[in-house]
C-alpha cells in the first residue's frame, strides 16, 4: 500500500493560517497550548474530514464536511484546526486539543508503516462517527471497492472496538452498527 498524502484546497490552509493568526481564534481553551508557542507554529498533515451517519453505516454515504490540520509547534503537535466549507471556501471551525491529538500521530504513524512494501494506493482521511463518538483514520482506496478500504480507530473508542488496529471498514461497520449510541453525560445526573 502506499500512501498519498492529501492537498488541500487554498481556502482551508489560509483560513487555518488566518486562524493562528489572529487573537480571538486564539482564545479558545482548545488553543491554550498555541498561545505561548516555543517556535513557529505550523499546519502539518492535512486530512479531509468526513462524517457517517446512520444505524448501518455505509462508507459511500460518508459526506466531506471540512479539513483538520495537525498545528506543529517545532517538533510536537500542539492542537488541531478545522476548517468547513461554506459558500465562499473554507472557513475557520475551531481548534481541537486532547487524546485525538497524539492518537492521530500514532494512526499517521500506523498507516505509512502498513504503506510500506504494497502497491495499493491509499488516502488518509478522518471519518467521524457522532453517534458512537468515534473518530477513525480511513485509509481510502481510490482504486478499488471500499470494502477494501481501513479504518484505524483513534483512541478514545467505543465499547467492543480496540483503538489503533487496522480493521477492514467490512469489518469494523458492523461492529460500530451494533455498538450502544452513546449520549453526553450530562453534568448532576447519574
Amino acid at each position: 500500500m502506499t500512501l498519498q498524502t492529501p492537498q488541500p484546497p487554498p481556502s482551508a490552509l489560509r483560513a487555518v493560517l488566518a486562524a493562528l493568526d489572529s487573537e480571538s481564534a486564539l482564545r479558545q481553551p482548545a488553543a491554550a497550548a498555541l498561545r505561548h508557542p516555543a517556535g513557529p507554529l505550523l499546519p502539518a498533515h492535512p486530512l479531509a474530514v468526513h462524517v457517517l451517519d446512520g444505524p448501518h453505516p455505509e462508507l459511500t454515504a460518508a459526506r466531506r464536511t471540512g479539513w483538520r490540520f495537525l498545528i506543529k509547534d517545532g517538533a510536537d503537535v500542539a492542537a488541531a484546526a478545522e476548517v468547513v466549507l461554506d459558500i465562499e471556501g473554507h472557513t475557520f471551525s475551531h481548534f481541537t486539543a486532547g487524546p485525538y491529538l497524539d492518537s492521530t500521530v500514532r494512526a499517521l504513524r500506523q498507516a505509512w508503516q502498513l504503506a510500506q512494501g504494497s502497491r495499493v494506493r491509499h488516502q488518509p482521511r478522518l471519518l467521524t462517527f457522532p453517534g458512537q463518538y468515534a473518530t477513525a483514520l480511513w485509509l481510502h482506496s481510490p482504486d478499488t471497492s471500499p470494502a477494501a478500504d481501513l479504518l484505524i480507530p483513534l483512541a478514545p473508542a467505543p465499547l467492543g472496538v480496540t483503538a489503533h488496529r487496522a480493521y477492514p471498514a467490512a469489518e469494523l461497520l458492523p461492529l460500530l452498527a451494533r455498538a450502544p449510541l452513546t449520549k453526553p453525560l450530562l453534568l448532576g445526573t447519574s
